[in-house]
């Protein structure tokens, strides 16, 4: 196996762990774990072939990104708006249920989970931004646009943590895009890490308890890893964990089935050795409309 240790992907960073997570989606050859110190990072491995190459080879191209179902404007499916009806959704869900990236319509919006207006509920990953960037597509299509198809040295410059950042709101949830509190910096992000992110999401589907409040239900959207601590009102929590052995996609996916955040001592039978919890950005001011997710160790 050729492995590739990336510092600039260590699991204590939401982003980070997600885009490693990504990787793995994007080429099914890549394997993953994360090294056993006090502040893990990835570890890809693919069997006769360099990680970084491998990423090269499979990056999406333009045309598939632009034909992604969570497109406002797609094939022929009505047009999707920021606040999605639940016919619309139907529309668009039968319309891309075939489609090889319907995950992105999955792991974005449910329709489990309706309000008093009729609309469906977003995953907690799919913040709402200003003007024409409260499109998580719209988002991704810029970030995409940054980068192109890169070589496998800007590629590997990602990977080692070494590449320039953007000025940029990326996909809108990474605390480290934001500068001080005492100015008002605009967000920068690693493009890559962003867009790797993205392609995490594919192991994150959206689901509700099926209550619609306009027929007095209690909805309760969830995104898959965000949890509610167990006897604590506190609002859900994204958990994730590191692991000691190399995992393709459809491992992980098995893996975060198994690993309970809250009973430690199951941890080691699951190879995993460290866990994080998220922590919210704390608004500057009731009008502060600013998301992002920062990390604790658990």
């Amino acid at each position: 196996m050729n492995e590739c240790v990336c510092p600039g992907l260590p699991a204590g960073w939401v982003n980070g762990w997600l885009a490693a997570v990504g990787a793995t989606v994007l080429d099914p050859r890549l394997r993953l774990h994360w090294t056993a110190e006090d502040a893990p990072v990835a570890v890809l491995s693919a069997e006769g072939a360099d990680p970084a190459e491998a990423l090269v080879d499979t990056w999406p191209d333009r045309e598939l990104m632009v034909d992604l179902p969570i497109a406002a404007d797609w094939r022929n499916a009505r047009k999707l708006e920021r606040q999605v009806t639940v016919d619309d959704f139907r529309d668009r869900a039968m319309e891309g249920r075939s489609a090889p990236a319907s995950w992105t319509l999955s792991s974005t919006l449910t329709d489990l989970s309706v309000d008093q207006n009729g609309k469906v509920a977003h995953a907690p990953f799919d913040a709402a931004g200003p003007g024409t960037i409260k499109w998580l597509h719209y988002r991704v299509l810029r970030l995409h646009e940054k980068i192109g198809r890169p070589s496998r040295s800007r590629l590997h410059a990602s990977l080692m943590g070494q590449a320039s950042r953007v000025k940029d709101n990326g996909l809108g949830f990474d605390q480290s895009r934001l500068g001080s509190l005492a100015d008002k910096t605009d967000p920068w992000v690693e493009p890559v890490v962003e867009l790797l992110a993205f392609f995490g999401l594919a192991l994150f589907p959206m689901r509700g308890n099926g209550a619609d409040r306009r027929d007095r239900g209690n909805p309760e959207e969830r995104q898959r890893g965000w949890r509610k601590p167990p006897r604590s009102h506190e609002p859900r929590e994204f958990l994730w964990p590191a692991w000691e052995q190399p995992l393709d996609a459809w491992g992980i996916d098995a893996l975060l089935d198994i690993w309970n955040p809250w009973r430690r001592a199951t941890w080691r039978r699951a190879g995993v050795h460290a866990g994080w919890h998220s922590v919210r950005y704390e608004r500057r001011a009731t009008a502060d409309a600013t998301r992002a997710i920062g990390a604790e160790r658990l």
